[in-house]
């Protein structure tokens, strides 16, 4: 959150006319970032202790100038831990990396999820900074993947950001007694006297324990020397490129509906608590040998159908997933070419799959190999079945399950339905271009897709409104009696659990 102030201290010319000047700081773990902008400020604005994830501003005036200070989050060092920056220059303490394995190479550490990149600071001082302030604790070696990523995070805020650069060292106070910042670069090795010369050997040291006007002589320094580089650069600020301010914008609006998704998904996950799952039951049909017990075992999380094998008779089996009770029924498969090759007693175990799932399945899943082509007759045939079987309603309940999702390799199920041809399309406009694709080989390991399916199937059932699923009204010759209200009646060939 931004704190503001337009206070001076006493003596200080106040008005509008005061000289601004904007410090961005950028800054390692543990490197004491927060700590120096209270410290230049002379006020707590900022809160220490604790890491910062997103950028914040302060404004003060501050030896006759209106200043503002932005503190960003801290940059990622490669197989360094992620930790609060602005404690390490007063915890003596702290626990020293080993300078000989902090040079060791390490895997990148991942970003935070929560974490900002420089550009949104920058854009928190407009129309730009005057300085970037690159944080270093003294107290903390500084080694080569160090110096490579102060070399990224200036590098994410576009061309010509070096001369707009010093190294603002922290922790003053620790060192030993007679050793000057001078020896301290010289003897702390080639990435950190690298780093100095990239700035135009432009540095400042920090004791911050020195608070609230205890010693205003090293915050003037610093200014005055941002002074110089202001000076050098003609008068200009470093202004972010449009165009990565533009991508820095759209990745942080993608953080921002990732982060609401997650949050809405917990909230939902919350309510759930103590109270009854949702339920969302769930048909598999199709022809035969396509892989509807496959996809049905990676929709449950469990080998619960007997895959490799024609099925035979309707099968119905429950689990809990993704904190839905869902309930799944496997049918025998239709034939490819006509329905009326396919035998009466397999077209019944259709209709009596769905009774299993009373009051109505939410989704016909319609199960189609990647592998397969889909011709004209094959299609036709397909709805026929579906229309026989279920009515001419049944399409508002219909979404196409794409099986063997792991024959598209890195191909994205978009493309290969581009490829797919006009039956294809045709096909998909009347489920209502709802799909989705499994990858039936590894039924345990796909709980991402398994969730978005349901996600999906929640989505067709919103979207059909008071036809929410569908409903079953058995014909004479597939149900014993209509009298029945139980589904475990009206399906005599079917094996329940």
């Amino acid at each position: 959150m931004a704190a503001l102030s337009s206070e001076s201290e006493p003596g200080e010319p106040v008005g509008p006319h005061l000289p601004e000047r904007r410090l961005l700081l950028l800054g390692g773990p543990r490197s004491g970032k927060t700590t120096t902008a209270n410290t230049i400020l002379g006020e707590e604005f900022f809160e220490t202790g604790a890491e910062t994830t997103h950028s914040n501003v302060g404004q003060g005036v501050v030896c006759g100038r209106r200043v503002t200070v932005v503190d960003t989050p801290q940059w990622l060092v490669p197989g360094e831990p992620s930790e609060p920056d602005a404690v390490a220059p007063d915890d003596h303490n702290a626990v020293v990396p080993d300078p000989d394995t902090a040079c060791a190479p390490a895997t990148p550490a991942p970003a935070s999820e929560d974490s900002e990149g420089p550009c949104m600071g920058a854009i928190l001082c407009p129309p730009g900074p005057h300085a970037l302030l690159l944080v270093v604790a003294v107290s903390q070696p500084f080694t080569e993947a160090q110096r490579r990523a102060a070399e990224e995070q200036l590098g994410a805020l576009g061309g010509g950001t070096w001369r707009y650069s010093m190294v603002l060292f922290t922790g003053l106070d620790q060192l030993p007694q007679g050793v000057f910042i001078e020896e301290h670069i010289a003897n702390t090795g080639e990435a950190l006297q690298w780093l100095v010369e990239r700035c135009g050997s432009r540095y400042h040291a920090f004791d911050n324990t020195h608070r609230e006007g205890e010693d205003v002589t090293q915050v003037q320094e610093l200014l005055e020397k941002v002074e110089e580089i202001v000076t050098d650069n003609q008068g200009w600020y470093f202004e972010v490129n449009e165009l990565i301010l533009l991508e820095e914008e759209q990745a942080r609006k993608a953080l921002e509906e990732e982060r609401m998704r997650m949050a809405e998904h917990e909230r939902q996950r919350e309510q759930m608590i103590g109270g009854p799952p949702r339920e969302l039951r769930v048909l598999l049909l199709g022809w035969k040998g396509v892989g509807k017990s496959s996809v049905g075992n990676s929709i449950l999380g469990r080998r619960d159908f007997e895959s490799g094998q024609e099925t035979e008779l309707c099968l119905r089996r429950q689990a809990l997933v993704s904190g839905r009770r869902v309930t799944v029924v496997d049918t025998p498969g239709w034939d490819w070419f006509s329905v009326r090759r396919t035998p009466k007693q397999i077209r019944q175990e259709s209709q009596r799959g769905a009774a299993l799932l009373r009051p109505g399945p939410h989704t016909l899943l319609l199960v189609l190999p990647v592998v397969s082509s889909l011709t004209s007759r094959k299609r036709r045939t397909l709805l026929a079945h579906i229309e026989t079987l279920f009515g001419d309603r049944a399409c508002l309940h219909t979404m196409v399950l794409f099986s063997c999702g792991d024959w598209l390799g890195n191909t994205p199920i978009e493309e290969h339905i581009q490829r797919g041809g006009r039956e294809l399309h045709r096909l998909l406009e009347y489920c209502g271009n709802y799909y989705h694709v499994l990858d039936s080989k590894t039924p345990v390991k796909d709980s991402r897709g398994i969730s978005d399916l349901l996600d999906k199937i929640e989505e067709m059932v919103r979207e059909n409104g008071d036809e929410a699923f569908l409903p079953i009204h058995m014909s004479e010759d597939s149900s014993a009696s209509s009298d029945n209200t139980n589904p475990e009646d009206d399906c005599r060939g079917c094996e329940l659990q």
